[in-house]
C-alpha cells in the first residue's frame, strides 16, 4: 500500500491501490499490510499442507515430486503385515484350544 504526494503544499495524496485522491491528515496513520498478507499466505499454505497430510494421495508441501501415493502404499504394507501377524496368532491360539480339547476328551 503506497501513496503518492501529488501536491505537498496543500497536503494532497493519492492511494495507488484504489486511485483515490484525498487530503493527507496528521491525526491518521496508514500502515502497509503487505508483510501481514505474506505471512497469512504462508500460514495458509501450511494449513493446506496439514489437511493434505490426512489424505494418502495428496502431495505434501516439502516432499519430492512423484511421491503422492507413498503413504498409501506404506499403509497397505503395514496393514498387511499386522493382518498376517494377528491371523497367525489367532490361528495358533485356535489350534492350541483344539489340541487341548482333544486331549481332555480322553481324560473325561
Amino acid at each position: 500500500m503506497s501513496i503518492v504526494r501529488i501536491a505537498p503544499e496543500i497536503n494532497l495524496v493519492m492511494d495507488t491501490d484504489s486511485g483515490a485522491v484525498t487530503q493527507e491528515r496528521k491525526d491518521s496513520i496508514q500502515y502497509s499490510m503487505e508483510p501481514v498478507f505474506e505471512r497469512v499466505d504462508k500460514l495458509d499454505a501450511i494449513a493446506d499442507d496439514l489437511l493434505n497430510s490426512l489424505s494418502p494421495s495428496a502431495p505434501l508441501l516439502n516432499s519430492w515430486p512423484g511421491r503422492e501415493h507413498t503413504s498409501y502404499m506404506a499403509g497397505i504394507y503395514a496393514n498387511s503385515f499386522y493382518g498376517v501377524v494377528i491371523g497367525l496368532a489367532f490361528g495358533g491360539l485356535l489350534a492350541l484350544i483344539i489340541y487341548i480339547t482333544r486331549l481332555m476328551e480322553g481324560v473325561v
